[in-house]
């Protein structure tokens, strides 16, 4: 036991509880047992500037106890430790950048900060989002609408699979790029064929990979963003799965992939798809040539992570700024006039600050629309390129795709960690994100990008089960990537994107899923509630969900055995809520891999403490 008491997860010590908006105060409060204390003061540093030392005030009623308040005036990532004096000139140093608890040292050189997230403004979302259970298709590879399942516009230089049951391979030329490119068949009419069955499973909103004109099977080597590719349809189709969607009260966001194009686009044209004297590769006084950089005209370019497939677009170019985002004739525009609902942003850690900026503006022209983009680690501190990304600002992204989330789910579950070290993970990246933020962020057990989690979790469909029920109570918005529910397996791209097994689907994890879907809807703490965590030994972990009066508490027993549900330990829970929760479980005999999900009432009791 150290010399510093100080919990940043606990109102007592820290509050509010997580990211700060900016012009707020924070107020802080550390418990000192040492003797000879001289000063007690908490050192405040914002990113890349001198830590600044505010001292802190003892406490006349508690010995031992100093407290002091902070304004923190602009938004950014800053960091804070705890420095205490001593008489004989030596000093004690408390700090943790994984929140919690934190850990003492004599040696300043060995201090870690706790973090503290500093934004802008909180934004509200649309309340179709707040209630949305996302389904995320990868076109080519759900459904196929037509009538005998024949394939429009097949494209030159491709090959089709003979059954929809065959395994997505590539076919690699001598210096190992694609050689042709192979496809399944599946259309916007076969996505509209299956909205019953979306709709059933519970599926309020779609995200889908690309849809626009391009060369591969993924599309995201767009050619044209302005067409409908032929092989998924037209843009009258594309209207159709619009206007039955908005009946259905379901809604739909596409994924923009900006950064860069295919080389056989007609921006960039190097095989001559779209004429012999249009695109940059083959007219330097094209009205494109200014968008790409040119390293050696025209065989050198920059190009996406070494791809040549895919050139690299200059997001500063303002003429490409006006084609993406411009309020008129824009790719947004003419998508979001269509009736889109909003947008993913592939890579988005490569598209300008501004240029997000941007795309948000375009967005906010319209009712309801909402903005997500591709970021693998944490939002709060991610750096690209040099640079600390401002994501949880307010001002661009509404939330990101929570790759952490996936990465902690199968963390639980494959036991790489104590449960208590567990708990502690989820709570420092609910700490980091502002509170709206966090649940906007888009989660998911597997996309187009990873392996499938039946796979992941090593074909145990009861552990399926569970990583299902911890998507649908984390805190941000579910998303079920197309077959997951359906028992899909699959490693590494592209065996992650076989077609869906229509009449061979796994029922148990269908039903699954449409249960925890309907539980959703009905459950507010799961869509708006704080987050806190308990701990049952190392067998048992629970999450919580609540708001001033009412809680969720979702067990779950990751062991292949029966364990009981004792020596609790919370994490960001009200004391109140605690002590209910202990007296409805505490005792509980759980089977190996099962969940036990609870409501409890607990009108009033948090009101002083929920922040």
């Amino acid at each position: 036991m150290g010399q510093i008491h100080y919990n940043a997860w606990q109102l007592e010590f820290k509050r509010p509880f997580g990211a700060l908006q900016a012009g707020n105060n924070v107020q802080f409060s550390v418990k000192v047992d040492c003797q000879s204390v001289t000063q007690v003061a908490v050192g405040v540093t914002k990113l890349d500037e001198n830590t600044v030392f505010y001292p802190l005030t003892q406490d006349e009623n508690e010995p031992g106890r100093y407290t002091g308040e902070i304004k923190i005036t602009t938004s950014g990532l800053y960091h804070y430790y705890f420095r205490v004096r001593r008489e004989n000139d030596t000093a004690l140093y408390l700090g943790h950048l994984h929140g919690g608890t934190g850990k003492e040292t004599t040696d300043i050189s060995k201090v870690e900060p706790f973090q503290l997230t500093c934004y802008d403004r909180q934004v509200p979302r649309p309340e179709w989002y707040r209630n949305a259970v996302f389904y995320q298709i990868f076109p080519d590879r759900f459904a196929n609408g037509n009538p005998h399942g024949e394939i429009d516009s097949k494209k030159p230089n491709t090959f089709l699979y003979a059954t929809t049951a065959d395994r997505p391979m590539y076919i690699y030329d001598e210096n190992h790029k694609i050689a042709r490119w192979d496809f399944y068949g599946g259309n916007l009419r076969g996505i509209i064929a299956k909205l019953p069955y979306l709709k059933r499973l519970g599926v309020t909103a779609l995200y889908l990979n690309p849809i626009f004109e391009a060369s591969s099977n993924h599309r995201y080597d767009t050619n044209d963003y302005l067409k409908i590719d032929p092989m998924l349809g037209t843009e009258e189709d594309f209207k159709t799965l619009i206007t039955m969607l908005h009946e259905n009260d379901m809604h739909l966001i596409l994924d923009g992939v900006f950064n860069h194009v295919g080389k056989n686009s007609r921006y960039f044209n190097a095989g001559h798809l779209y004429g012999e004297q249009t695109g940059a590769a083959n007219d330097k006084n094209s009205s494109y040539y200014e968008w790409f950089n040119f390293k050696h005209y025209p065989d050198q370019y920059d190009c996406w992570w070494g791809v040549d497939d895919l050139p690299t677009v200059n997001k500063d170019n303002p003429s490409y700024q006006q084609f993406i985002y411009g309020e008129r004739g824009s790719v947004l525009t003419k998508w979001n006039d269509l009736g889109v609902d909003g947008w993913r942003l592939d890579v988005a850690d490569e598209l300008p600050d501004d240029f997000l900026r941007a795309i948000r503006r375009n967005l906010d022209r319209y009712d309801d629309r909402i903005l997500i983009g591709e970021v693998w680690e944490d939002a709060s501190s991610k750096v690209s390129y040099g640079h600390r990304r401002p994501y949880v600002s307010g001002d661009n992204l509404y939330g990101t795709m929570n790759y952490p989330l996936r990465q902690w789910v199968i963390s639980l579950l494959h036991r790489h960690e104590e449960l208590t070290k567990v708990g502690e993970d989820l709570l420092t990246l609910v700490e980091n994100y502002p509170r709206n933020f966090l649940l906007d962020c888009l989660n998911n057990l597997g996309t187009h990008d990873t392996e499938r989690i039946l796979t992941v979790l090593n074909q145990s469909v009861p552990m399926v089960k569970i990583a299902f029920a911890l998507l649908f109570n984390l805190p941000g918005i579910p998303c079920v990537y197309y077959g997951d529910e359906a028992g899909v397996e699959g490693g590494k791209d592209p065996d992650n994107r076989r077609y869906f097994p229509w009449g061979r689907e796994n029922a148990e994890l269908q039903k699954t899923v449409h249960y925890w879907s309907d539980i959703r809807q009905e459950c507010e703490a799961l869509k708006e509630g704080q987050t806190g965590v308990m701990v049952a030994g190392n067998e048992v972990l629970g999450l919580i969900r609540y708001t001033s009066d009412r809680a969720t508490l979702l067990l779950v027993n990751r062991e292949n055995q029966y364990a009981l549900v004792r020596d609790l330990q919370f994490m960001h829970v009200p004391a109140s809520l605690q002590q209910a929760i202990e007296k409805r479980v505490a005792g509980l005999r759980m089977a190996p891999f099962t969940t036990r999900f609870t409501e409890l009432n607990v009108i009033s009791v948090m009101a002083d403490e929920d922040s």
